[in-house]
């Protein structure tokens, strides 16, 4: 069993900044890859970003790439997502997921076990 807690949240201006972080327990935290994903109103969810258990290798979206930054602190059992040049676009629920059977790159929702409830951000034009 893995818990997932988002956090980091909230209305930002477009061009800002904001640090999500995912925080797990349960499971040997440094055993599975984490994966970010967002879901905005009448849209599918859709993968944003993906690191390894060890952090060495990660993986984005085209969408958020050179933008947005993963990363892991097995020490906290945690994970980041450090948004920068955040759009409009960017707007939406962003949900954490464990990947425990290794699927790389976790690009697609069935590849997570489980998820976290998720964190809402808001992008003003």
């Amino acid at each position: 069993q893995v818990q997932l807690v988002e956090s980091g949240g909230g209305l930002v201006q477009a061009g800002g900044s904001l640090r999500l972080s995912c925080a797990a327990s349960g499971r040997t935290f440094s055993s599975y890859s984490v994966g970010w994903f967002r879901q905005a109103p009448g849209k599918e969810r859709e993968f944003v970003a993906a690191i390894t258990w060890n952090g060495g290798i990660t993986y984005y979206a085209d969408s958020v790439k050179g933008r947005f930054t993963i990363s892991r602190d097995n020490a906290k059992n945690t994970v980041y997502l450090q948004m920068n040049s955040l759009k409009p676009e960017d707007a939406a629920d962003y949900y954490c997921g464990a990947d425990l059977r290794g699927n790389w790159p976790p690009r697609d929702n069935s590849a997570m076990n489980y998820w976290g409830k998720g964190t809402l951000v808001t992008v003003s034009s």
